[in-house]
């Protein structure tokens, strides 16, 4: 049924325009009283046409700032609710009218959700980094300010401005790979046969090497990698739809190389080694190691591709996270073909990502698959702007790293100052400790120390609080554990602290 706040009620104006009936509004509560109950016949005849809703001042102002379709759009979606809930039985006369006196306030709603964004910001209180359901890796400003730049007008995203003629877009960033895969004088002279290129996501980056280096052959990989990854999506289908034959080896839990040495025939097209970012098998495990798959590949002549998924550019062994390889580590170690996300553990914009031996990223270029997997100016913008912030070694630049990177005392200073201004006997705040972890597939066994905000509500219970919250403007997105009610700062921008004493603010009152 429809809230009613103020302003005059339309089957009223109605009554005065066909010359009859006693004006009824906010101000007449009497006349309500004095309304009988019809059946439902006459009620939908109480119902105003929707010209006659659009001729009512207060809704004519709103089409002066939306339009006239979209307020008429909206008008008729509310005369349809109303409808609804007289053939229902859910509204009498009195109740109706009410409804009718609120028609402009549920048309100006019906507007704001009609007409608003979709795709909102939300404050992410959860302590995962990497949400995958609330976007991943946020980017950094200097991304912001780039993808403004170069997108609101025109761009050389292919053209050469020193020769006038065609360019490529993948140059944007082919040279800030080249300098970041290539710290250190070894790397640097290591580096000089990697290319990089990039795709829509690391699936599309598996697709596009698997076609290109594999398609009518075999490709070697451990039963223990044969991984399902966000969205059901799982490498045996991403490999069936390359063109490539999956030979598994090994079992589930042990893979030698000498498993893989031993399933090597004329058929075989490429070694494919896959990260295990988003589980762990412990206890009597044995996986081949990376330098032995590159000895085997060199051997037997046959490429050597790791699927890292997250991708990291850095070592996070300095973050306190471990388990989880760089794509400098793999391509140092010798893997030919390497991919990985830009909005994982890079911290950039969406995209999947393919560093190797330039003579195989050429094959993946010339595909035609490329084209159809290409990213736009919008990416290569962010993500030229984040690989900036790591050739000069600005990390903090990046949330992504910046999140990692915070101790749990800075963490804590800003919880017991947010649990300081919320003074309520409603809502008891209490600081805890607590573990944030990286999420998005990357480093499933590794833990950040945190300190959390720990809520419990006087008569809310913990999925209702949790509720509020989200319902807050903006959204807060917390999680629920043991019954209480958990915000983790960590992933909280320092910006967003006042809103959420806001928001507390309003639920506790």
């Amino acid at each position: 049924m429809f809230r009613i706040y103020s302003r005059t009620c339309i089957r009223c104006r109605r009554r005065d325009r066909f010359g009859g009936g006693l004006p009824i509004s906010w101000d007449n509560p009497v006349g309500f009283s004095e309304m009988k109950g019809p059946a439902k016949s006459e009620l939908f005849r109480e119902l105003p046409s929707v010209d006659e809703v659009l001729r009512v001042p207060e809704v004519g102002a709103l089409a002066s700032v939306h339009g006239t379709a979209a307020v008429a759009d909206a008008a008729r979606a509310v005369m349809a609710r109303l409808r609804a809930e007289v053939a229902s039985g859910l509204l009498d006369s009195p109740a109706l009218q009410l409804a009718l006196g609120g028609m402009c306030d549920a048309v100006e709603e019906q507007l704001r959700q009609a007409l608003g964004y979709s795709l909102r910001p939300v404050i992410n209180a959860t302590g995962v980094i990497l949400h995958t359901n609330l976007g991943r890796a946020p980017l950094a400003e200097t991304a912001f300010a780039h993808i403004r730049e170069t997108s609101a007008r025109y761009s050389n995203l292919e053209f050469d401005i020193e020769d006038g003629t065609r360019g490529k877009r993948d140059v944007h960033v082919e040279r800030l790979f080249r300098r970041v895969l290539s710290y250190g004088t070894a790397e640097a002279a290591a580096s000089a046969n990697i290319s990089t290129i990039v795709v829509n996501n690391n699936a599309a980056a598996v697709l596009l090497a698997l076609n290109t280096l594999a398609d009518g052959g075999e490709v070697i990989v451990s039963r223990g990698e044969l991984v399902e990854i966000g969205g059901s999506f799982r490498i045996p289908d991403v490999m069936a739809k390359s063109g490539a034959t999956l030979r598994e080896v090994g079992t589930t839990n042990r893979t030698r190389t000498a498993d893989y040495e031993q399933a090597i025939n004329e058929r075989t097209r490429l070694l494919l080694r896959v990260h295990r970012s988003n589980f762990e098998i412990t206890g009597f495990t044995e996986q081949a190691s990376v330098s032995e798959l590159v000895a085997l590949a060199r051997r037997r002549g046959v490429p050597l591709m790791e699927d890292l998924g997250s991708g990291a550019l850095v070592d996070l062994q300095n973050f306190g996270i471990t388990g989880e390889p760089s794509v400098l580590d793999s391509l140092r170690a010798g893997v030919d073909v390497v991919t990985y996300s830009g909005d994982k553990l890079l911290g950039g914009a969406q995209a999947g990502l393919i560093s190797g031996r330039a003579e195989l990223v050429r094959r993946m270029r010339s595909n035609s698959l490329f084209r159809a997997l290409r990213v736009d100016k919008l990416t290569y913008a962010a993500l030229e702007s984040t690989l900036l912030a790591y050739v000069k070694r600005d990390h903090d630049a990046i949330p992504t790293l910046r999140m990692m990177r915070l101790s749990k005392e800075e963490i804590g200073r800003r919880a017991e100052t947010i649990a300081s201004e919320v003074r309520s006997s409603r809502l008891q705040v209490e600081v805890i400790d607590g573990e944030s972890v990286i999420g998005g597939g990357a480093a499933p066994s590794s833990v950040l120390p945190t300190r959390l905000l720990a809520l419990h509500c006087a008569g809310l219970s913990a999925d209702e609080l949790a509720a509020r919250l989200r319902t807050s403007d903006p959204p807060v997105i917390a999680r629920v554990d043991e019954g209480r009610v958990l915000l983790d700062l960590r992933t909280v921008f320092a910006d967003q602290d006042r809103a959420i004493v806001a928001s507390l603010g309003r639920i506790s009152a």
